[in-house]
């Protein structure tokens, strides 16, 4: 038996409806009005930064021009100290040389940071989240979105004071874990991207993404590629496509200008790109500005089992570029 046509036309009409709401700054500013308890941060927060805004309005790249510094990277990664904590010699030595060269680099690879138990156990912690109906897929019918803030497995792998010691190193401050997406049927194929553009700091550079393999990744379930060194590159927002928006629009830009654009500098500077390998239990933490996406999931009988951490300065201020709202914080 079909869909009924009314009610596939009132499906059609709220998707455009909905979509037509979402293009006015105001529409954001109304519901983030409503979440001051998540958002009450940015009070202090934007006087501190020389930011003439309420906490509730849109905020974008555009907004911190006339900022000292609005362009540069403020967060030299303390591998010095990292190197001279109690917690250093603990970690393997392919580890440590990884850390050591993220500065060059723009990521690092922790191998085998969770044991195969551990894997095991956050697996079947996603299952049972699945089948209580707590999480569900979205995003073409792929993510997980904030796993964590359903289970304190979860989120104690992302909270474990060692890799909160080597995160708070590496953005020379106090990391904050703000989400979390898990994988796993499906690998994200997301063309190549830098996470500055998604969930954007000010100052710049105050974001590490966290890719954890919950399971062996191979040339056929969708692994994860970056461009090392990278994250020296320009940050390029919304005004390198276009996609600055008004004073009572967001940018109308489609992702995929983006993305073409980032085809294109690819080319242009020359990067060569690395497939992570990754294990079940190895890590990979990167740059906010390290250019990475992931490869074709060609076999799709094929598990792709993995998570997705982000953090952030605290003390940075965080938003989200492309639809130029204020990150909403737990």
């Amino acid at each position: 038996m079909g869909i009924p046509a009314d009610t596939l036309i009132l499906s059609s009409n709220r998707s455009n409806m909905i979509g037509w709401i979402r293009q006015y700054k105001w529409a954001y500013a109304l519901y983030n009005y409503f979440q001051q308890q998540r958002l009450g941060h940015l009070k202090a927060l934007y006087p501190k930064y020389g930011l003439d805004k309420r906490y509730y309005e849109p905020v974008s790249s555009a907004d911190f021009d006339h900022l000292p510094g609005a362009g540069e990277e403020s967060i030299v990664p303390d591998t010095a100290g990292l190197q001279a904590d109690a917690l250093f010699p603990l970690l393997n030595p392919a580890t440590q040389q990884s850390l050591l060269a993220y500065p060059e680099e723009g990521y690092a690879v922790l191998k085998g940071w969770l044991s195969p138990d551990e894997v095991d156990k956050a697996n079947a912690e996603v299952q049972h989240l699945l089948d209580d109906q707590a999480v569900r897929f979205r995003y073409s019918n792929k993510k997980l979105m904030f796993a964590i803030h359903h289970s304190d497995y979860l989120r104690r792998i992302g909270e474990h004071p060692h890799l909160q010691a080597i995160l708070n190193y590496l953005l020379n401050g106090e990391a904050r874990l703000f989400q979390s997406i898990n994988f796993v049927h499906e690998g994200s194929e997301q063309k190549t991207h830098s996470d500055s553009v998604h969930m954007t700091t000010y100052p710049l550079g105050g974001l590490l993404g966290v890719w954890i393999a919950l399971e062996d990744m191979t040339p056929d379930n969708g692994s994860l590629h970056y461009y090392p060194g990278s994250h020296k590159l320009p940050y390029l927002l919304n005004d390198a496509y276009g996609n600055k928006g008004t004073r009572w629009k967001i940018g109308d830009q489609p992702y995929t200008a983006y993305e073409a654009m980032m085809e294109k500098q690819i080319g242009e500077w020359g990067l060569e790109k690395q497939i992570f390998e990754a294990k079940a239990g190895d890590v990979l933490i990167w740059h906010a500005n390290l250019l990475h996406g992931g490869e074709p999931h060609r076999d799709k009988s094929l598990p792709r089992k993995s998570m997705v951490l982000h953090y952030f300065r605290e003390g940075y201020i965080c938003y989200h570029e492309v639809t130029q709202r204020p990150a909403l914080l737990s």
